[in-house]
């Protein structure tokens, strides 16, 4: 009995590391939950004190995102943000990032209101970059699909802010 226990243990074990996440030497990375398919290869920050500590440790731009499941606007919207190379590389070399599909206790992060999609740069001293803005006057951090040049221009002007205060 004791010996079919210990060979069912192997066999078990076999399996177990047969359907284990392959890790390629390529360097792409196993896609975290934290994504929500927001690009995949990206590594996430869990919550916003998390965000913010790696922001400052590793003199970063934090880059928060704020979006729901089953808004029509945020689909469209993270389509063409997980899509876009130049975009997710961008993220992955130069930025923290953090999304969530819940409001913060911070009230700097809805300087104009609770709206989504939503995306706020905060710079590695903590402090809300409200001087970064999308095109709307009175949605003034939204983002639509046709704004990613808009959205990679104010990416280069978070990490331009960054240098220069440094």
């Amino acid at each position: 009995m004791t010996r079919a226990a210990a060979s069912l243990v192997l066999v078990l074990v076999a399996l177990s590391s047969t359907f284990a996440k392959y890790v390629p030497k390529t360097g792409k990375r196993i896609p975290q939950s934290l994504s929500r398919g927001w690009g995949d290869q990206l590594i996430w920050a869990q919550t916003y004190e998390e965000g913010l500590y790696w922001s400052r440790s590793r003199n970063k731009p934090l880059m928060v995102l704020f979006h729901l499941e089953d808004c029509p606007h945020s689909q469209a919207l993270k389509k063409v943000f997980a899509d876009n190379t130049e975009l997710q590389r961008t993220l992955d070399e130069d930025f923290v990032i953090l999304n969530l599909m819940y409001e913060t206790t911070d009230k700097h992060l809805s300087p104009d209101g609770q709206y989504v999609p939503r995306i706020i740069f905060v710079d590695p001293s903590m402090t809300v970059r409200a001087d970064i803005v999308g095109r709307y006057s009175n949605r003034m951090y939204a983002y639509e699909p046709n704004d990613v040049k808009l959205l990679l221009d104010n990416m280069k002007k978070a990490k331009k802010l960054l240098k220069s205060e440094l």
